[in-house]
């Protein structure tokens, strides 16, 4: 076979498994040869016989000193170091090649999918795949797109969702659940004394006094020995079933799934191989799987690699593992694996998550049990020598007078009654000395608290928490979802400077203005809109102020899905607590252009605003209006309300990234144009202000900790009862994080106690806080329901 060509290879004949590779080597005066795989057998094409037998080293000391001896000389058979470095390049390339056309890895090719009842692939492939991060598995199986189709799912619609078809993924991949092992060796050195005492006192007391009156003190002590060992293994069983519920409860996290095109809320444990997963930052990775698309998407996947690296994911590291954390970013994934079939389910069949901990007050009274047993023991054995050199030297008297042992006369029979009587003795006080009601007592009381705080909807996850809880000094507790409802809705808004009452009232919005508002609220979301199952109207799914933005927007008329199929998403900058706002890069079918749209916290998106649009549909600029603005935002925060701004900016279309580097874009926020300022309410819950009151009056100071800016968490703390009046609302009892973070550590320590609201707190913010009161002795208590609480709360 000829080729013209130096060096290019050609592939043919794929179907047949058959490659023709044609390599020209230079070295040999430009003769070809060529490399064949057939069959499943992979050769080389570079693996070429050097014609001179000369190593490369050889090579190199021969062009040295030619070099020397005649700088003019040419040999044609020295090494050319550049062309050998280009070949090397050149070869490295074309294996690549060859192994990504052919799923050649290393000499071997990956096995063909193995239909699984009515899948177009077996289980042990798809957990082979995975567990490995076969990239050249999931290529020959056609991608994310071809494996969702072998698992029968549409990766934007989601599985079917109907009862059987969730049965049949169960009975052919399993269940997203793990076995649990639970350990436990009670080996208590008290009941083994008492057992030991409670026979030796039954066979002691049958041989002294008979079988009729002799069983009635072993007999007794047994029953107690039993009574003891029952109501401790009852307690302790109820008390391990306690902490199975506790634990379902823990690990019972649900999420949304994407199901017949529908956002539906399922229990983890009921998520099944080829569902649709939408992840968001904060959110844990329900199992396995393949990452369909992703928007910045980093993985925390420390719980499995022990390496504390944040691992970013896409095409090219498209393998997600269960249990992992979902540190920044949005995507969707298709699951590949559940339950015992996935890292996370190797992990639990080898060792056991919950170990029962005894608390400090039952290692203190175990720590005196112990004592009196060694003390009772010292006494038995001390009363023992005394009773028995009093027997044996003829001090010990019978009821009537007469000598018990007498040297030479008394027989052995009644030498060995009176022994046995004397360990009896001893054997009796071993059994009265040691308490082993108190640490049974204990338990039953811990026990009974920790039921007694689980019907108050208090989880406890260790006994000893029902001890500490009651030392608590300070409650740093989060404001939503904790002190409030987290229900959210919008309750005022200002577009422009117009403020839009009845909130629904779209007549008051300029055409372009109304557009820019349905697309920003469309567009930059993590939530959705879809049909009720029952069909009589829209559900609205995402976080509650998500939430209350598409209700909004929906009030406006806006469209959800005609608005989203106006224009194609580029790019996606999720929002996360520390930068408080999220865009979204956009091109719009109609005319081409490209939209960047920003939400987030009002006053951070207004300072990087220099022009708003008025009523008219006009720019202008935001310089002499930006004192209105930020008034408007003081108004409502005062109110409790929680502002929020949208914004955007155009794009020129020739400066938007080419698709692989899109996902390293950082989306521009300057120069931003100002769209809209909403307010919207959380109201507090029922009973805060009560509870709040009794907590200060029980001597535990409460300090509310919130993301949220300070005007907001004044007004929420007021409500509260946090803050009593307006004089308090100065520093340093209300701070922000910002502030709290920089100062130096002895004058944080004089602020710390002071503190009563904490506002504009990032995760760390509140760590320190916790950090530096834990210093001062503090016993604290942490609450709260989100991410940004997580540091602080472990």
């Amino acid at each position: 076979m000829t080729v013209e060509n130096d060096a290019a290879p050609q592939q043919h004949d794929l179907e047949s498994g058959v490659v023709e590779v044609v390599v020209a080597n230079a070295a040999a005066g430009g003769e070809r040869q060529v490399a064949l795989a057939c069959d499943g057998e992979f050769s080389d094409p570079f693996d070429i016989a050097d014609t001179k037998n000369v190593s490369a080293e050889s090579l190199k000391r021969w062009r040295k000193a030619a070099l020397v001896l005649n700088a003019s000389r040419r040999f044609r058979y020295t090494l050319d170091l550049k062309k050998e470095e280009e070949e090397q390049r050149r070869k490295a390339s074309l294996l690549f090649k060859l192994a990504g056309q052919q799923a050649i890895v290393l000499g071997t090719s990956v096995t063909p999918p193995t239909p699984n009842g009515n899948y177009a692939i077996g289980l042990e492939q798809l957990v082979s795949m995975t567990r490995d991060h076969n990239h050249s598995a999931l290529r020959q199986y056609g991608g994310v797109k071809g494996l969702a189709e072998m698992l029968r799912t549409n990766p934007e619609m989601g599985v079917v969702g109907d009862d059987d078809e969730l049965l049949n993924r169960r009975n052919a991949f399993g269940s997203n659940t793990y076995p649990r092992f639970l350990w436990e060796a009670w080996q208590d050195l008290t009941l083994i004394i008492l057992i030991i005492a409670a026979a030796a006192s039954l066979v002691l007391g049958i041989k002294t006094e008979g079988i009729k009156e002799g069983w009635y003190d072993g007999v007794s002590i047994t029953f107690a020995v039993l009574l003891v060992i029952f109501v401790t293994a009852i307690s302790d069983y109820r008390q391990s079933l306690q902490f199975q519920s506790l634990n379902e409860e823990k690990r019972n996290i649900h999420l949304e799934v994407i199901r017949g095109g529908r956002r539906d809320k399922v229990s983890i444990y009921n998520i099944v191989v080829g569902d649709v997963v939408p992840l968001k930052i904060g959110d844990q990775v329900p199992a396995d799987g393949i990452i369909i698309s992703s928007h910045s998407l980093a993985i925390d996947e420390s719980s499995m690699t022990g390496e504390s690296k944040i691992v970013h994911k896409d095409y090219r590291a498209p393998f997600l593992m269960s249990g992992c954390k979902v540190a920044d970013g949005a995507g969707t994934m298709l699951v590949s694996g559940v339950g015992i079939n996935t890292e996370w389910g190797l992990l639990m069949t080898s060792i056991s998550e919950d170990k029962v901990e005894e608390t400090p007050l039952q290692v203190r009274l175990n720590g005196v049990a112990s004592f009196i047993g060694i003390v009772g023991l010292a006494v038995a054995l001390f009363l023992l020598l005394v009773l028995s050199a009093r027997f044996f030297t003829g001090h010990s008297k019978n009821p009537d007078g007469s000598v018990q042992f007498v040297r030479g006369k008394t027989n052995i029979g009644q030498t060995v009654n009176g022994v046995v009587r004397i360990i009896t003795a001893a054997v009796t006080i071993v059994v009265v000395a040691v308490p082993e009601g108190l640490p049974l007592a204990v338990t039953l009381t811990l026990a009974y608290s920790m039921k007694k705080m689980m019907a108050d909807k208090a989880l406890v996850r260790r006994l000893s928490a029902c001890e500490t809880m009651g030392s608590a000094t300070t409650i740093c507790s989060d404001k939503t979802g904790t002190l409030t409802l987290n229900q959210m809705t919008v309750v005022e808004a200002y577009v422009g400077r117009n403020k839009i009452d009845p909130l629904e009232d779209e007549s008051k919005l300029h055409a372009a203005m109304s557009s820019l508002v349905h697309e920003g609220i469309a567009k930059n979301t993590a939530g959705s809109v879809f049909p009720s199952k029952d069909g009589g109207g829209i559900e609205v799914s995402g976080s509650p102020t998500e939430k209350a933005i598409l209700h909004w927007g929906i009030m406006l008329g806006m469209k959800f899905d005609v608005v989203r199929s106006e224009s194609i998403l580029l790019h996606v900058c999720p929002f996360n607590s520390t930068k408080k706002r999220g865009g979204v890069a956009l091109r719009r079918l109609t005319d081409s252009q490209v939209h960047i749209h920003w939400k987030g916290a009002a006053e951070i998106i207004l300072d990087l605003c220099t022009q708003f649009i008025d009523a008219n549909g006009c720019f202008r600029s935001i310089d002499e209006d930006k004192a209105f603005f930020s008034e408007a935002i003081e108004d409502m925060a005062a109110r409790s309300l929680r502002c929020v701004a949208f914004a955007y900016r155009s794009y020129k279309t020739d400066e938007v990234p080419t698709d692989e580097h899109l996902a390293q874009w950082i989306l521009p926020e300057d120069d931003l144009i100002l769209i809209a300022i909403v307010g919207i309410k959380d109201p507090c819950r029922p009973g805060v202000k009560d509870a709040v009151k009794l907590c200060t009056e029980a001597g535990v100071k409460v300090r509310m900790v919130t993301g949220d800016n300070l005007q907001t968490a004044k007004a929420i703390a007021l409500e509260c009862g946090i803050l009593l009046s307006e004089k308090e609302a100065s520093e340093p009892n209300v701070i922000e994080g910002t502030t709290f973070r920089k100062l130096s550590d002895k004058e944080r320590e004089q602020v710390a106690k002071k503190i009563l609201v904490m506002g504009r707190s990032s995760p760390s913010d509140k760590l320190l806080l916790v950090q530096t009161l834990q210093k001062q002795g503090e016993v604290v208590a942490v609450t709260g329901d989100g991410t940004n609480d997580a540091p602080a709360l472990h």
